[in-house]
């Protein structure tokens, strides 16, 4: 079983975009995910803007809504972030970054990253959960995380992805495992976990590691997205060295692949999802935060390209639908 993908190009662009959004988007379109209506795909993404509160940067969360069968055309944006942030001293004071969404009749549910600045290193992250009745305007459960540090996951709970198998709602997440100094400079290690629920609310938390490295110790692995297909659930994710990713090509992200039955026990194989031909300029140094989804009778992959959706994010579709 194998997905081969047909690269659309650079969907939405930042710069073509920017006046759609004043004041929110300063750069970036990253990690986007979608909800899924008859006629068109609601994308939601988070946008590096500036903070009132001392110009820290800050991400927050916005969406647009598309035509992915007209090549994403933009029929409708929106007209502030989807999510306030936290008044001071809260996680989410100083971003809402990365955020998932779940629909389920009358209600959206997000879940999403919330940015603190802790004093040693340079962020922390917890995950908070918001709900919406029409998927534009999200009101936080409280003012604290759903989901935070513990004993095996001590910093910087972060990419959630939300699904729902069955009556199982499924968190795939990333979770750092250490910091360091590289030239003078901290830098992290992520690695993905999985928790499961039946409320949204209170989490199981698997408390392993659960997919395999390519990259040996230093390999940092992030975004995983779960898509379930033909029996199998079919996680498409992202991974890079920990060091030197930004300058040099060869550590930055790249789209990984594993498959599994349970869940729990994940195959990888990063070849069984493969792109036709070469990657152009914009994602060719980079490819990450990848989500997959279907729309009619059609499958597609968002991704970001170079300097982690900088210049805004992409689509893919699958061309060897009866593959699998």
């Amino acid at each position: 079983m194998k997905f081969e993908w047909e690269n659309l190009g650079l969907v939405f662009s930042v710069e073509q975009n920017r006046r759609l959004l004043p004041g929110y988007i300063n750069s970036h379109a990253q990690a986007p995910n979608t909800i899924i209506f008859d006629d068109y795909v609601r994308i939601y993404f988070c946008s590096r803007t500036l903070s009132d509160r001392e110009r820290n940067v800050t991400s927050v969360g916005l969406y647009a809504d598309c035509l992915p069968n007209e090549n994403f055309r933009i029929i409708a944006v929106s007209q502030e972030p989807i999510i306030e942030l936290g008044e001071m001293g809260e996680f989410d004071e100083f971003g809402t970054y990365p955020i998932s969404i779940l629909h389920e009749k009358n209600e959206f549910t997000a879940i999403y990253g919330g940015w603190s600045r802790p004093l040693e290193v340079p962020f922390e992250v917890s995950l908070g959960l918001a709900r919406s009745s029409d998927g534009k305007k999200f009101i936080k459960s409280g003012n604290g995380p759903i989901l935070g540090a513990n004993e095996s996951e001590p910093f910087v709970i972060t990419s959630p992805k939300i699904r729902k198998f069955g009556d199982l709602y499924v968190l795939a997440y990333t979770s750092g495992i250490k910091w360091f100094k590289h030239d003078g400079k901290l830098e992290i290690t992520y690695r993905i976990r999985i928790a499961f629920s039946k409320d949204k609310v209170n989490w199981d938390r698997f408390g392993n590691e659960i997919i395999s490295t390519v990259l040996g110790d230093d390999e940092a692995q992030a975004c995983p997205d779960i898509y379930f297909k033909d029996g199998e659930y079919h996680m498409f994710f992202c991974y890079r060295n920990s060091i030197n990713f930004r300058a040099e090509k060869e550590h930055s992200y790249k789209l990984g692949y594993a498959r599994s039955n349970d869940l729990m026990n994940w195959t990888r194989n990063d070849n069984q999802s493969k792109f036709q031909g070469d990657f152009p300029l914009w994602c060719i140094n980079m490819q990450a935060y990848p989500h997959v989804f279907d729309f009619h009778d059609s499958t597609y992959m968002l991704f970001l390209g170079n300097e982690t959706g900088k210049f805004g994010f992409g689509a893919a579709k699958l061309v060897n639908k009866n593959g699998i």
